[in-house]
C-alpha cells in the first residue's frame, strides 16, 4: 500500500494514513482504506482496529489541490467512491478507534465519526465539519454520522456554520471521547479496543449493526441524483473561486 501503513499485533491492527504531510484523502488513499477494511472485516484473526496518522495530522481532508484539477469523470468517480467508502466503514462490524493525533477537519473529522470511540491529542487542533464554508453541499447522509454523535440540534448549527472546535470543545461535545497527552494515545486506544474484544464477538458486532442501523440506511440511500447534485455544486463558479482560494493559501505554506 502507497498511502497506508498496516501493523498487526495481539488480534488488533493499527492502520495509519501515510500521505504527504497531511494525509489528504485522495482517490488512491480512499481505495487502499476501503480495500483494507474489506479484508479486514473478513480476516478472523484480527478483532478489532486502531486508526492513526502521523505527526500533527489525523488527516486534514480532501485533497483539494489534485482534486481541483480533476475532469468530470474523475470527480464523479471520487465523490462516488468516497461516500461508499464512508458507508462501508459506518458498516464495519468490528470495533475501531480513532487515535486521533492532530487536525482532523472535514474529510478527516468523517472517517473519525465512523469509528467507535474517538481518542485526541491535546493541542492546538482543529476537528469538524466545515464543508459549507468552503462551497460543497453536506449529504443528508453526513448529517447522520454527525448527529449520531452529537444530536440534531448541535450537528445542525455546527455545520451550517462550519464550525471547527479545539480538543477540549470536541470532548464537551462528545465529537471525541478523551482527550489526552500525546504519549498516552496509542496506549489509551489499545486499551479501549481491548475493552471492546473481549466481548463475545458476535453479541458485539450485531448489537452495533442494530445501533447503527438507521445511519448505515441513510448512506444505502445515495444515487445519481445525489452525485449530479454534488457535482453542479463543485464546478459552480462560486465554489471553485473559493477552493482556488484554499489552494493558494495552502500553496504559499508548503
Amino acid at each position: 500500500m502507497k498511502t497506508l501503513q498496516l501493523t498487526v499485533n495481539d488480534r488488533m491492527a493499527l492502520i495509519g494514513f501515510n500521505r504527504g504531510k497531511s494525509n489528504a484523502l485522495n482517490f488512491e488513499m480512499l481505495q487502499e482504506f476501503g480495500s483494507l477494511l474489506n479484508n479486514i472485516e473478513q480476516d478472523e484473526s484480527i478483532a478489532g482496529i486502531i486508526i492513526h496518522g502521523k505527526e500533527r495530522f489525523f488527516s486534514s481532508g480532501l485533497d483539494l489541490i489534485e482534486l481541483y484539477d480533476y475532469d468530470e469523470q474523475q470527480i464523479r468517480d471520487f465523490w462516488k467512491l468516497f461516500l461508499e467508502v464512508v458507508e462501508t466503514f459506518v458498516s464495519f462490524k468490528k470495533p475501531a478507534i480513532a487515535a486521533i493525533n492532530g487536525h482532523s477537519p472535514a474529510g478527516g473529522c468523517v472517517i473519525a465519526l465512523c469509528c467507535d470511540y474517538r481518542i485526541m491529542n491535546q493541542g492546538d487542533f482543529i476537528i469538524g465539519l466545515n464543508e459549507i464554508p468552503v462551497g460543497l453541499i453536506v449529504p443528508s447522509s453526513i448529517f447522520s454520522l454527525y448527529s449520531f454523535w452529537l444530536g440534531e440540534r448541535k450537528a445542525y448549527q455546527y455545520l451550517i456554520e462550519g464550525k471547527l472546535l479545539s480538543p477540549d470543545e470536541a470532548l464537551q461535545d462528545n465529537l471525541v471521547d478523551q482527550v489526552v497527552d500525546s504519549t498516552r494515545l496509542r496506549l489509551e486506544a489499545e486499551k479501549k479496543l481491548q475493552t471492546y474484544i473481549q466481548f463475545d464477538a458476535n453479541a458485539w458486532q450485531q448489537s452495533k449493526l442494530n445501533m447503527r442501523r438507521e445511519m448505515i440506511a441513510s448512506f444505502k440511500e445515495k444515487d445519481d441524483e445525489l452525485i449530479n447534485t454534488l457535482l453542479k455544486q463543485w464546478w459552480d463558479p462560486s465554489t471553485r473561486s473559493i477552493l482556488k482560494t484554499i489552494i493558494n493559501n495552502l500553496t504559499e505554506k508548503k
